[in-house]
């Protein structure tokens, strides 16, 4: 049950999102989560700001997952968001900050699991 949330400061087609949407399902796996319960959301133009500056290309990727992940799955999901923000829409690594929020209940489709 992952939620990657993305709030990016620069537009997105829907290309882009679809491109990145498939990424980022193939790489939830590192999580030891599959894509058959991905969702996935996209907030462009947003403004952040970082170090007092607002940012051209930045973003807050926030990683939302049933239950939890070992500190290096976390590691090698970071890598590869970064990676995905900066091929995908020229996003350097050192504008994006990854959180991770490991969650005990989670509600679908009714119930909770």
């Amino acid at each position: 049950m992952p939620f990657i949330d993305s709030k990016v400061t620069v537009p997105l087609t829907e290309e882009k999102k679809e491109r990145i949407k498939t990424k980022l399902g193939q790489t939830v796996s590192l999580l030891n989560k599959s894509e058959t319960y991905l969702m996935v959301g996209f907030q462009d133009n947003y403004d952040l700001y970082m170090a007092g500056k607002k940012l051209d290309k930045g973003a807050y990727v926030s990683v939302s997952l049933f239950g939890s992940a070992p500190s290096s799955a976390y590691e090698q999901m970071t890598a590869e968001i970064c990676g995905i923000l900066e091929a995908e829409l020229g996003i350097p690594g050192d504008k994006v900050y990854v959180t991770y929020h490991g969650v005990k209940d989670w509600g679908w489709n009714g119930t909770n699991f």
